[in-house]
């Protein structure tokens, strides 16, 4: 009974039936020889059977098609599971680097910090977030005996915790990103951190927080470029001033770039370095040398109260139309070099300030 309820079998009932009817029908005609009736009739039932075929292959091509849809699906939810293991292993990883970094031992913190640098190269989307970790650790409160005594030596408590954050200065420095990579720019919030040998020379950088940082020694922006806003509002102000050279050479300020406020220690230098959004040194302090020839500034440039006590050289190569030069001082015994569009007003007690050129 199965058997005639099969396509095959109606099939086969249905090419019987037209080779029957249709030959049977011809052979009624008299102008219709034998073989030729034979032959249509043939041919009716052979057309039956060449769509149970054509009709066969299509419900083959559909299974298939399904089958390899669930193939694709079974794949895809592999992979998404694959993922969210991947993703799962991360937040353990992260979590327990996070949590050592609190570890009383100083390498323990180093690892974790490593380990935090490396789930960050293997894991690009948790980039942004290590950095702000590592800026984070920077920003407890740190004091070595040589920032009040230069010629003390630090505890072996002190040096142990140095570089700790030496190193997690390192690494913050080998996560940015080259200056000229399509990026992306991540941002550094290092607010009233202490830093020693800050270098993010040659990098792309998003934002950067430095306000009422303490930066030490050597700090070299050298080749950066900033996408968005520059802060080192008061940085370096107090016991915490800057100290040794600021180096900027070449740097790009795409956005706001802000140093009001900031103590410079040593030699500044901003050689080369292009200003292209608002900028301002009011109120700041260079107690060295002050470089500044081929600086280019586009936007506006605020110089109010900004005190010069070394030797100064601000031939801009590009000033804005819109500079503020109230009460900024230099030094009349120290080499000053000015654009040709400004001049210097002679004050008491060896000071000088400058002034723009009438019309």
């Amino acid at each position: 009974m199965k058997l005639w309820r099969s396509p095959l079998a109606w099939t086969f009932l249905a090419s019987l039936v037209l080779l029957l009817g249709v030959g049977g029908w011809l052979l009624t005609d008299p102008a219709t020889s034998r073989s030729d009736a034979l032959k249509t009739g043939g041919l009716a039932g052979g057309a039956i059977v060449a769509l149970y075929a054509l009709w066969l292959n299509d419900r083959r091509r559909r299974v298939e098609e399904r089958r390899q849809d669930i193939e694709r699906q079974r794949h895809e939810l592999e992979a998404q599971r694959a993922e969210q293991d991947r993703e799962r292993v991360a937040d353990e990883r992260f979590a327990k680097a996070v949590e050592l970094l609190g570890h009383t031992a100083d390498q323990v913190r180093v690892g974790a910090l490593h380990a935090l640098a490396g789930l960050a190269r293997s894991r690009p989307d948790y980039t942004q977030t290590v950095l702000d970790v590592l800026c984070s650790y920077l920003r407890r409160p740190f004091e070595h005996a040589r920032y009040s005594d230069p010629l003390k030596d630090g505890s072996p408590e002190e040096e142990r915790e140095l570089t700790v954050r030496l190193t997690a200065q390192r690494l913050i420095t080998e996560l940015l990103p080259g200056r000229d990579d399509p990026g992306p720019a991540y941002d550094l919030d290092l607010t009233g951190a202490v830093l020693e040998y800050l270098d993010l020379s040659g990098r792309l950088v998003g934002g950067l927080l430095l306000r009422h940082a303490s930066l030490r020694s050597t700090t070299n922006f050298s080749g950066c470029r900033f996408t968005r806003r520059v802060y080192l509002t008061a940085a370096g102000t107090g016991d915490g001033r800057l100290v040794g050279y600021f180096r900027c050479r070449g740097a790009v300020f795409e956005s706001h770039a802000w140093f009001s406020g900031t103590e410079f220690a040593e030699t500044a230098e901003f050689t080369d370095t292009t200003f292209a959004g608002r900028t301002t040194f009011k109120d700041a302090k260079f107690a060295g040398d002050a470089v500044f020839s081929g600086v280019v500034a586009s936007d506006s440039l605020d110089l109010r109260r900004t005190s010069f006590e070394g030797q100064t050289d601000l031939r801009f190569a590009s000033l804005p139309e819109s500079v503020s030069l109230y009460n900024t001082l230099v030094r009349t015994e120290k080499d000053v070099r000015l654009p040709a569009a400004w001049r210097l007003e002679e004050l008491r007690d060896g000071a000088s300030r400058i002034v723009a050129e009438a019309g």
